[in-house]
This record gives structure tokens, sequence and C-alpha cells, in this order.
């Protein structure tokens, strides 16, 4: 009896989700604020002794939005800006992820965010970033995350009718992306994609039956090269889908259940099951629990 009485506490508390009203969102919000350096940036974990970490930029949007979503505070929120204002070429409009490196679209599309995020000059960076994107964002990756950037400071490529003829171009004939075990990953990023372009999946029923039927049994989803194991970063993609189309999984709790396992007592989550707490994980688990949340109101 004794053993089971020390299991089942544990197991209560690791469900536990964390949302900004939720107990536990104190320790995710904590875990996210020691992650800032005296640059101003976050490092992407808690550092060890045999690791060098540098703040990054991609890292620092990530801790901004966690921490947004969590009703949490950016413990130097100046140094912040003004780590993401280092990464800024100037030259050519785009960002860096790291200072003084060439931009890149990613660095780019995820700079807008955290830019937006902090209350910053959106228009100081805007003509730039979008003369940016346009020019070099050609594979669907790139499309995917420079709609996404531009979408957060409400701005469009004069390439946005080309860059969606690009995503339809990896559409199968029944409106759905991808095949077996990564479809529901494939079609969602695609959907969501066409969605920030301004246009609207082939057939929406059909792309909610892709994504319902890809939800595996442990509650999740996850990449094309394993039709078992599931990961947040995957799970974020079709989330983000779901709350497009203001539609949710078949099985909530199963998800809800998942993401609790991602989590560790550090406060922070992996990007899967027993995997150590990284700003990515945390941030994945944060947002698709707030999706959850807002789309069962």
């Amino acid at each position: 009896m004794a053993r089971l009485f020390l299991v089942a506490p544990a197991f209560i508390v690791y469900l536990v989700p964390v949302r900004a009203d939720d107990p536990g969102a104190k320790s995710t919000i904590a875990y996210v604020q020691k992650l800032q350096t005296s640059s101003g940036g976050f490092l992407a974990q808690a550092p060890a002794p045999d690791m060098r970490l540098a703040p990054t930029l991609r890292t620092t949007s990530s801790a901004v939005r966690t921490l947004h979503y969590l009703n949490g505070s950016i413990p130097n929120q100046e140094a912040c800006a003004k780590f993401i204002t280092s990464c800024h070429a100037i030259d050519s409009g785009g960002f860096s992820d790291v200072p003084g490196q060439k931009a890149d679209v990613a660095s780019t599309a995820i700079a807008l965010m955290a830019v937006k995020e902090l209350n910053m000059p959106v228009d100081k960076y805007r003509a730039g970033a979008v003369k940016f994107l346009t020019e070099n964002a050609r594979s669907f990756e790139d499309i995917r995350i420079a709609a996404a950037g531009l979408e957060s400071i409400q701005a469009t490529s004069p390439k946005s009718q080309a860059w969606m003829d690009e995503v339809l171009k990896l559409q199968n004939a029944d409106g759905t992306y991808g095949k077996d075990a990564g479809q529901a990953r494939d079609t969602a990023s695609a959907v969501v994609t066409i969605l920030r372009l301004g246009g609207a999946p082939k057939d929406k029923a059909l792309v909610l039956k892709v994504l319902r039927e890809g939800q595996r049994l442990n509650g999740a989803y996850g990449k094309a090269d394993n039709e078992t194991a599931s990961d947040l970063e995957t799970t974020y993609r079709v989330m983000r889908c779901f709350m497009m189309l203001k539609a949710q999984p078949d099985r909530v709790e199963g998800l809800r259940t998942f993401v609790a396992k991602c989590r560790n007592e550090d406060g922070g989550y992996g990007v899967a099951p027993g995997q150590p707490s990284n700003l990515s994980g945390t941030y994945y688990a944060t947002i698709i629990l707030h999706w959850q949340e807002a789309g069962m109101k």
C-alpha cells in the first residue's frame, strides 16, 4: 500500500496542465525567466558544465511568447529588445539567429513575432523584412514560416499568390498533403500556410478528418518516420490548424495527457516524454494547452 501511495500523488501532479491561472504556471514562468542572459537574449535550455550555449533570436522569441501566454514578465525587457535589434541586418532588412551572422528567412520571420510581442517599432522593420522574405523564401518551410511572420505584423508579400501556388503543387488530388503516418503533419502545415496567405482548404471536412484520424494512441501527433512516436513540435503544427479551422481533435484528454508527460520537475517541457526541458518544448506545450483551453470555451 505504501508503494501505491507514493506513486499516485506524483501521477496527479504530473497531469496538471499549465495555464496562466494554474499554480503550475509559476514554475514554468520561473523556468523560462532563468534562461535570460545578461545580453537580454534567452538560452535554449539550462546550461550545464559540459555544454556551451549562447542566446539566439529564435529561443528568445520562444521565451517572449511563452511568457506572454502565461502572463509572466520578462526579467529585463529592455535588454531583450536590444538583443533582437542586434540581430537585425540593416543592409538586407532581415534578421540573423545570432548577432553578426548572415540573415535568413526563418530568423527574420521569427524576429517579426518577437518585435510585435515586445511592442517594438514594427514600422522600423516592416519594409525591409517584407522585401527580404519576398526575395528569399523559396522552399515550403521558408514560405510557411515567412507567412507566419508577416501575419504577426499584419503584412503581406507581393509574392503571396506565387507562394500559394508553390504550396498547392504539393497537394494530393483530394486536397490533402503528404501520406501515411506523416499526412496529418503535412496537411496541417500546408493548410495553415494557405490560410495565412489568404486562401482556403479544398475540402475543410476532409482536412479535419485527416487531422483527427492522425491522432496517435498516445494522444498526440508525430512525424512520418515513426508511426507510433509523437512530439510537441508536430502536435503544435496540427493544433495550429485545428485552431485556425475552429475545431478540436477527438481525444482532447489524450492530448492533454501527452503534453503533461512532457513536463519535467524544473517546470519546463521536453519536446517528447522523457526528454530534458528546453524552450522549444516549453513554448509548444504552453501554446497547445492555451489553444485547447480556448477551444473548449
